[in-house]
């Protein structure tokens, strides 16, 4: 996702879509331990989203 995408949506849009993030990266994690994973940089950018998020709503908490 860009950061525009985080920048235009509410707090519970971003609960909600760190809480998917979450569960497609631990499907992820899953898939490579059992081998069936073909690519792997998928992991990175979810964890990189995961952050990305979780900034975005520490940023407009503090708003």
């Amino acid at each position: 996702m860009k950061k525009q995408d985080f920048n235009n949506k509410s707090v519970s849009e971003l609960y909600d879509s760190l809480q998917s993030t979450k569960k497609e990266l631990l499907g992820l994690r899953i898939q490579k331990s059992m081998g069936q994973l073909t690519n792997s940089s998928v992991i990175r950018k979810n964890r990189r989203d995961v952050a990305r998020i979780m900034m975005h709503l520490a940023q407009k908490k503090v708003k």
